[in-house]
């Protein structure tokens, strides 16, 4: 014959509350310890199954988010005049931003921190809750490329659409095919006040036309993203070349 302790297992199983059966042990121990109440002990049974769901929504928003290995803006370097202040850092931090459909682009020469800062500010916007992601200019042209052809590229392209934060990085590196560069100005208008972007560049919004080689849809591209935008312009020198590691001592 069951326990009363493995019936409530049995039925939080049942009920598929998989963060309160692995806990029911410490919980009721700790519970007895600190003489809680019955209300103040259901309140953390309900209180440690919520957070392992949100736990593990993140997990998952983590890895649909493909961010870089480096992501923690604890380890970002203040520097005087590198174009971010820390204050300003914070605000962004804090994702309000996100609520009100603002845009960032984040321009700077190679080694600035663009990505860097990009992806550890969808890192944040995922662990607030918010649906957000990370994709290389290389990899979202593939997507547009591919979205009438492939199934999987057309599920990626779809759930782009219902992002509330999309993180572009390295948006004009190379030219662009002319049904790429339409597919992209679609995605974007489509984005507009619906959404947040982040977008990371090493050329100045006024050379992109030269890189998707039609001045009028390049005129339409950023007249939706700088509607409701902040452009931070990164000065440091490379990060890279000063940590740059040797294989000689």
């Amino acid at each position: 014959m069951e326990t009363k302790l493995e019936q409530v297992s049995h039925l939080a199983r049942h009920l598929s509350l998989t963060g309160l059966e692995a806990k029911l042990d410490e919980l009721l121990n700790r519970a007895t310890e600190e003489q809680s109440s019955f209300l103040d002990f259901a309140l953390k049974l309900l209180s440690t199954e919520v957070d392992h769901r949100n736990y593990q929504n993140l997990v998952k928003r983590l890895k649909v988010a493909n961010l870089p290995i480096t992501h923690d803006l604890q380890q970002w370097e203040d520097e005087p005049q590198n174009g971010i202040s820390r204050q300003q850092l914070s605000q962004l931090q804090e994702c309000l931003w996100l609520e009100h459909s603002f845009n960032l682009i984040l321009m700077g020469p190679s080694g600035s921190g663009k990505t860097f800062l990009a992806a550890g500010l969808c890192f944040e916007a995922l662990q607030k809750g918010y649906k957000a992601c990370f994709r290389t200019m290389d990899r979202l042209n593939y997507i547009l490329k591919m979205k009438d052809i492939t199934r999987s590229a057309a599920r990626e392209y779809d759930h782009l659409t219902k992002m509330n934060l999309l993180v572009i990085d390295d948006i004009m590196m190379f030219p662009m095919e002319k049904k790429q560069a339409v597919a992209l100005f679609n995605l974007v208008d489509y984005l507009h006040q619906r959404a947040s972007m982040i977008i990371t560049t090493n050329k100045s919004p006024d050379e992109w036309a030269k890189v998707l080689d039609d001045e009028v849809l390049t005129t339409a591209i950023l007249d939706r993203l700088l509607f409701k935008c902040e452009i931070i312009k990164l000065h440091r020198t490379s990060y890279r070349l000063d940590h740059r590691q040797s294989i000689f001592a």
